[in-house]
């Protein structure tokens, strides 16, 4: 697939959450899974700020591991996904992994390659195309703190709205006035995944 004018469609869906957040975004096909991470945490809306990891399953029940390597605790070790294709790994549509994002909090997405296209000239890529809900707010406790923050807010005689609206404002992302049903793909904004890569090693030996 490198070297080839093709873009891949993913579509990237939080599990354990209901009504569902889901993208569709498309990247060139040349990504890396490092490119691919950088895609996925801006189209969901997530800042970047956690450890995350791509998880395939293998035959004979071996599992793959891509993200940023840890040689002390690792058990399967995790590959560096700047060095691998996304390409070596998703070939044909149906094809799917596990992302993982904020281990603490235990976010985990379905990440499934809905088609193969030829790149349009005209369009700027990645691109989200479609979506639905936002984004959970960063560190706000996982799925179930995620279903305590909404109940709160649905209702303004909670004794914990204030609380739960100043950490919203106060937050490194001011969240509030959060809606949970509220995007829209059009303002999602794409960051360069190589300066992105510099700006969290510090290296300018980008691969």
């Amino acid at each position: 697939m490198k070297n080839k004018p093709l873009i891949y469609q993913f579509k990237v869906t939080l599990t354990s959450v209901s009504p569902p957040v889901w993208r569709t975004i498309q990247v060139p096909a040349d990504y890396s899974f490092w490119d691919l991470h950088v895609a996925i945490q801006d189209a969901m809306g997530w800042l970047d700020y956690h450890l995350h990891l791509f998880v395939f399953e293998l035959p004979r029940k071996k599992r793959l591991n891509i993200g940023i390597p840890d040689d002390e605790y690792d058990e399967p070790p995790t590959s560096a996904g700047w060095e691998i294709s996304i390409g070596d790994f998703y070939r044909t549509p149906g094809d799917l992994a596990v992302y993982e994002y904020d281990f603490g909090d235990g976010w985990t997405h379905e990440l499934i390659l809905e088609g193969i296209f030829l790149r349009d000239d005209a369009v700027r890529y990645p691109k989200c195309i479609a979506g639905e809900r936002a984004c959970p707010p960063e560190d706000c406790g996982g799925v179930t703190g995620y279903e305590q923050l909404l109940v709160i807010l649905d209702d303004p005689s909670n004794e914990e709205y204030e609380d739960m609206k100043h950490w919203l404002t106060g937050h490194a992302k001011n969240y509030w006035p959060y809606k949970p049903d509220d995007f829209k793909p059009r303002k999602v904004k794409f960051d360069d995944p190589h300066v992105r890569w510099r700006n969290a090693f510090s290296n300018d030996d980008v691969h």
